[in-house]
């Protein structure tokens, strides 16, 4: 009978192991860099839309009353 072995996979094992951790890390670090890139650009946009979002009105001031 002929034995099927995979010994010239395992010379490959830790190139290919090398290769997966650099494509998880590579992967991790766009998600961080990205996230972090999103938050300190929001906070610049946050700041356009609250003044916008503050306009006075010549509405005059209302009082709100609660009825019973």
């Amino acid at each position: 009978m002929k034995r099927t072995t995979f010994n010239a996979i395992g010379g490959w094992q830790p190139f290919l192991f090398c290769i997966g951790m650099y494509v998880v890390a590579l992967m991790f670090s766009i998600f961080v860099c990205s996230s972090i890139f999103y938050v300190i650009n929001s906070k610049s946009s946050d700041k356009d839309a609250a003044k916008v979002a503050i306009v006075p009105t010549n509405a005059g001031s209302q009082l709100a009353s609660v009825n019973h």
